[in-house]
């Protein structure tokens, strides 16, 4: 039987052990890396690490929910592009962290996750959050939550070569429990919102489709090419500053931008910005259940315009809101993943076999279906 704890693995004793959660985001999506807002929430679901130090420059990563011994690295072998598979994300945070002149020496690392890998739930940024509390804590770094966020950007962005936002390694860092994160993109400025849908009879279902996205295989670098372009074309610094009024939005980005698939991103993104404040607006007044339209408004235009989607989340989309949801959409980057139903507590079972009974008509593998209760962000343990 291959070991299983970090003694097992190690020889020795960890020093501590951090974790970090997963995300699902209410609305804002491929706002982030356009300087707009976002509104994610923390999962029940986390990446834990287990850490000790070493004085020998040697970085040793382990996995227990990936078949396979240890990664054995030295710390003057980091370079960025390395196929390190899973190993890469924590690597490159130990890279990014070393890149900012800070005192990061070797460490034994021992991970298990309870994130669904390839859903959309942000387990990558679990993984880079969780490594980064952790050498924060174990070498004195003192960051703040902000900069170890960056970092943990930094390091999927250069060295795993996965240009992502900041939202998910800030959702993984900040989110507190019972609330969600309104996140401005651009500095960082964030405001918890109380998210308690469990006093008002209401939960939140995620529906995990099971379609395995991977986000660093072009398609989502081309997303993000097209909006900075029309960015350029309209002559902003990002699509978080487009001052066109909306009721003129349509006309004015047909008579300006002449690249259908420039347009519609940049249509999205505008869009999409408006929607953020419209929910923070109802949340704030009290009005959750009249978010739902907004929800779906977000995944036709996550559909039609920025085209990331799939017959599988559609499904899921199409076939809750006939059973009665107040509204659902996909959430994540996209191409697979998870999407997410508001549904009243008491129709939650219904609306669930009502999409489980859709994914079999069509023949689709089944989805694992959960409540996304808002949690914690990444602690000490």
């Amino acid at each position: 039987m291959s070991p299983t704890s970090f003694r097992e693995i190690y020889g020795r004793d960890p020093e501590g052990a951090w974790e970090a959660p997963g995300r699902v985001n209410l609305i804002g999506e491929h706002t982030d890396y356009n300087d707009g807002f976002v509104m994610p929430l923390a999962l029940p679901h986390t990446c834990r690490v287990e850490a000790a130090r070493r004085d020998d420059g040697v970085l040793r990563l382990h996995s227990a929910d990936v078949p396979g011994g240890v990664y054995e690295l030295t710390l003057g072998s980091l370079v960025p592009g390395a196929d390190g598979g899973w190993a890469a994300y924590p690597a490159g945070v130990v890279w990014a962290l070393r890149e900012d002149g800070l005192p990061v020496g070797g460490a034994d690392l021992h991970f298990t996750s309870t994130v669904p890998t390839g859903a959309g739930l942000s387990s990558s940024a679990a993984l880079e959050v969780s490594t980064g509390l952790a050498l924060d804590e174990l070498y004195g770094l003192g960051l703040s939550r902000e900069r170890l966020a960056q970092l943990c950007q930094r390091a999927e962005n250069d060295f795993v070569g996965m240009p992502c936002g900041i939202m998910d390694q800030m959702a993984s860092a900040c989110c507190t429990e019972g609330h969600v994160l309104f996140l401005d993109t651009r500095d960082l400025s964030q405001r918890q919102i109380p998210f308690d849908l469990a006093a008002q009879g209401l939960r939140l279902l995620v529906v995990d489709t099971r379609v395995k996205h991977t986000l660093s295989d072009g398609a989502y670098a081309q997303q993000r090419r097209w909006c900075e372009k029309g960015a350029e074309i309209l002559g902003v610094p990002a699509l978080r500053d487009v001052d066109i009024p909306y009721e003129d939005l349509d006309a004015e980005l047909a008579a300006r931008i002449d690249d259908p698939d420039v347009r519609r991103c940049v249509r999205h993104v505008v869009t999409e910005d408006r929607r953020v404040e419209t929910v923070v607006e109802l949340l704030e007044h009290g009005e959750t259940r009249a978010i739902g339209p907004v929800l779906d408004a977000g995944h036709d235009s996550l559909r039609d315009d920025f085209r990331v989607s799939c017959a599988e989340l559609d499904t899921v989309v199409e076939s809750a809101n006939a059973a009665g949801a107040i509204g659902a959409r996909m959430t994540g980057g996209g191409f697979g993943g998870s999407a997410i139903v508001l549904v009243e507590a008491d129709d939650a079972e219904r609306v669930t076999e009502a999409v489980l009974a859709a994914f079999g008509t069509a023949g689709f593998r089944a989805p694992r279906v959960f409540e996304a209760v808002p949690s914690a962000g990444a602690r000490r343990v």
